[in-house]
């Protein structure tokens, strides 16, 4: 009689055990087992758990191809899912990881394959593993469906059908970060509390600094005492909380009419704005994209958003100004250049629209559209074309996890119609138009961050620390994925020829990107070398690019006037009008300051289970060759974590969003 002894692990996140019965049937080449129950003495399928369980059937199975695992009642108890981990079988032939990891339901019969090492689809030979691949693609197909071309749609779905199993038992139970709903209410009655006990009233801009200095940032507090100066105006662009908004003016707009007089006392002695252009010392934010965009109602007016131009000059030492800022995108009368000798609170406003312009486009463009639609489009193309031994599929998985989860609810509390968002200056329909147009520029360079780069002609300018750190990070990880695919691509012929992976960029491009070939996405891949690069790309989004882009929202925007997503009066249309008071009328009252801070300090939160970058809890490759390329992924990133770490001991404001110890494996918040 053979015997096959189970090590079965049960998952460690919290109710991941169960008290139901569960049942396990082995299938090989040779026949398989009874159905069996996996019962020993003692609570069976705890949390955090091993226990090692026999089946004993008649003969040899022959190799190991499945097992079939299912979940029973356990007397009267409600349902319960249980997450199981893995499951490796020690059989005559040799031990075999089953790699699970995922919620189990009453009713369901996962199959789980087994063996060494990944299998692309053309690998398959024997008739029950192709078989069993065939229907078990076609099942994700009909539980992720793509809901037809609506790239712009924020309160429905955006890519796929939400069905309990789909999003249940492939990624969790339910998701909630731990005390993530409890911190919004907390932090929410804390703000609600610092203002009642301090009597608040936005008659100065004290009362504003007095509210971010009770918060629990330091760079906040930062932020607020320097938010005036304009070569912190400046450096935001490099390193703030869009650092991906400017770029090198080789030609001065035929629209943003700025002459030499106007901008001479701000440039070097002896220096001309042609000259400066010329020597590549003139960068340009255009937010262009705001032009005509509608906006909501205030009370009984409309709102407005200008689209804004700032001219900036890198100056000898070094320090990126604006120079000048043009509130609208035609010249005329009513629409004045603002200069840095204007009035304090002229300057200052103008200073505040572009922000509040370039905060926008920030939280609806680069952040929601840039990195997790983005991720969306991979998630879901991912899911549907995949077998779980795919190669593929183990290593973008991990990059994946919550996504779905985070976006759907993100739909609802931040940019539906109910959402905080819709307190913004463009409220619903505006933030949909925006994101409509942001979606029609999107392209295949602009996500590559080395192309980026280039195209805005960022390439030697200093103190760009994104620059910096995010390149080496392209890098590191474009190795990993260079030495990831020549493992398991020998040859171009075996990317040209593997279905599921020729079926998951299909999808990428025709529902994603609605098959727009000025985009650049590719269609297919027929070389390792530009699979590679997609590759990198996707994974350089979902986990440099997103943190770079939301982990320093706190810190940058919890001082309202420093980057408002509202707005409450127009922009100015003449000169020497404005006080501070309108300064103070203009920006967000109390409550919707408090709204947006709270807003902003939960997605800057760090959460107790958050996965890094590089770290892949669940073991998915069984190979040597796999696991010793992902510790050099590690190594690397260590190193490069501890440079980064010593570059920021000597600066005034460190940067550490794109520091390794603080990007998160995928985006779930």
């Amino acid at each position: 009689m053979a015997e096959y002894k189970l090590a079965v692990t049960t998952g460690s996140m919290k109710y991941a055990g169960t008290m139901d019965h569960i049942y396990a049937t082995l299938i090989g080449t040779e026949g398989q087992s009874e159905r069996t129950e996996l019962d020993k003495i003692g609570f069976d399928f705890l949390t955090d758990s091993t226990r090692t369980y026999t089946i004993k059937p008649k003969s040899s199975l022959g190799n190991l191809l499945l097992l079939q695992l299912e979940k029973d009642p356990f007397l009267f108890l409600p349902e319960n899912q249980w997450f199981c981990s893995k499951i490796v079988v020690t059989a005559p032939e040799g031990e075999l990881l089953f790699p699970c990891y995922r919620w189990i339901s009453r009713g369901e019969l996962v199959e789980l394959r087994g063996g060494k090492g990944s299998k692309k689809s053309f690998e398959d030979v024997h008739p029950m593993l192709i078989e069993h691949r065939e229907k078990d693609i076609m099942t994700r197909k009909n539980l992720y469906k793509w809901v037809g071309i609506c790239a712009a749609c924020l309160h429905n779905s955006f890519v796929y059908i939400m069905q309990k199993m789909s999003l249940n038992s492939y990624f969790g139970f339910t998701f909630c970060r731990p005390a993530l709903l409890f911190k919004l209410s907390f932090y929410m009655y804390i703000f609600k509390v610092i203002l009642v006990i301090s009597n608040l009233k936005p008659k100065s801009v004290l009362a504003y600094q007095r509210m971010v200095k009770n918060s629990v940032s330091s760079l906040s507090e930062y932020v607020a005492e320097h938010w005036k100066d304009d070569d912190f105006f400046g450096y935001q662009f490099l390193n703030g909380t869009n650092p991906t908004g400017i770029k090198k003016c080789s030609k001065l707009p035929s629209n943003f009419p700025v002459t030499d007089e106007m901008v001479k006392p701000f440039l070097a002695a002896g220096c001309s704005l042609k000259k400066e252009i010329k020597k590549g010392n003139i960068f340009i934010c255009d937010n262009k994209i705001m032009d005509k965009i509608p906006t909501r109602m205030y009370g009984e007016e409309p709102l407005q958003m200008p689209a804004s131009m700032c001219l900036l000059y890198l100056n000898p030492e070094n320090k990126l100004m604006p120079i000048a800022i043009q509130l609208n995108q035609q010249p005329s009368e009513q629409n004045p250049i603002f200069l840095p000798s204007d009035s304090e609170p002229d300057w200052l406003l103008a200073k505040i629209f572009v922000k509040s312009a370039h905060a926008l486009e920030f939280e609806s463009v680069d952040h929601l559209l840039g990195t997790h639609f983005m991720a969306e489009i991979f998630t879901v193309a991912a899911l549907r074309n995949f077998h779980p031994v795919h190669p593929l599929y183990k290593l973008l998985i991990p990059h994946f996890e919550y996504t779905l989860h985070i976006n759907t609810l993100s739909r609802i509390n931040l940019f539906g119609p109910e959402g905080i968002l819709n307190n913004s200056t463009l409220g619903y329909e505006g933030t949909k138009e925006l994101v409509r147009r942001g979606f029609a520029q999107i392209t295949y360079s602009s996500l590559c961050l080395p192309d980026n780069i280039a195209a805005r002609g960022l390439e030697s300018i200093p103190n760009y620390y994104y620059r910096d750190d995010g390149l080496k990070l392209w890098n590191i990880i474009n190795s990993y994925m260079n030495k990831m695919m020549e493992h398991f691509y020998p040859s171009d012929a075996d990317v040209s020829k593997d279905a599921e992976l020729q079926g998951w960029i299909q999808e990428v491009f025709t529902h994603g990107f609605l098959g727009n070939k000025h985009s650049g996405i590719p269609s297919d891949f027929t070389n390792v070398k530009d699979l590679v690069k997609f590759l990198t790309m996707v994974i350089f989004t979902v986990t440099a690019q997103h943190a770079a882009l939301n982990n320093g929202q706190f810190d940058y925007l919890a001082w309202v006037l420093n980057g408002s997503l509202l707005l409450r009066k127009p922009p100015p249309t003449t000169k020497g009008q404005s006080i501070l008071e309108t300064i103070l009328e203009t920006a967000p009252n109390i409550g919707e300051t408090v709204k947006f801070a709270t807003l902003f300090l939960i997605l800057s939160e760090k959460y107790s289970d958050m996965v890094l970058l590089g770290a892949y809890p669940d073991e998915r490759f069984d190979g040597p060759e796999p696991k010793q390329i992902i510790q050099e992924f590690q190594a690397e990133l260590s190193c490069l974590s501890e440079a980064i770490q010593t570059r920021n001991a000597e600066l005034e404001i460190p940067y550490t969003y794109l520091n390794p110890t603080q990007i998160e494996n995928s985006i779930t918040i």
